[in-house]
């Protein structure tokens, strides 16, 4: 009886009974430079290079809304699984659902992009914006920018 009862605690120093992290990561994204607490700031992230930086209706992509604040605010994306992604940011000052443009082409809202990926004549590619999530929590700071 006194080996049965000794191999629960055997098991538990090797960390049989530890139970292993099922359900993902998570990642805290601290946003910096909001201009104004207008309207929502939308997230997502996704894997899925073709999908950046929309990732709408893809499958295993993480969004958020959140109620925009001058300065800074954070967000939090839980059940992250391990994998490479990339995070779009856009700061829907007007709450319509949509980056609004001037003369079809210059951003009027704010965006930001995971490892503050650069912008040129568009978007950054998904190769520019990319990091790896390797099972642990992460956090990382990105900052919106604004052209107009």
């Amino acid at each position: 009886m006194k080996r049965l009862a000794f191999l629960p605690l055997a098991a538990l120093a090797l960390g049989a009974g530890v139970p292993a992290k099922q359900d993902g990561s998570t990642i805290t994204i601290t946003i910096t430079n909001l201009r104004n607490a207008n309207g929502i700031v939308r997230a997502c992230m996704t894997g899925v290079e073709k999908s950046f930086p929309k990732c709408r209706g893809v499958a295993g992509a993480h969004a958020a809304t959140v109620d925009a604040r001058e300065g800074t605010l954070t967000l939090t994306f839980r059940g992250v699984k391990p994998g490479r992604y990339a995070i779009a940011l856009l700061h829907d000052e007007n709450s319509n659902g949509k980056a609004d443009r001037a003369l079809g082409m210059m951003p009027k809202e704010g965006f930001g992009f995971s490892r503050d990926a650069p912008v040129r004549m568009g978007p950054p590619a998904f190769s520019d914006a990319v990091f790896e999530m390797t099972g642990e929590d992460r956090s990382m700071a990105i900052k919106m920018r604004y052209m107009l």
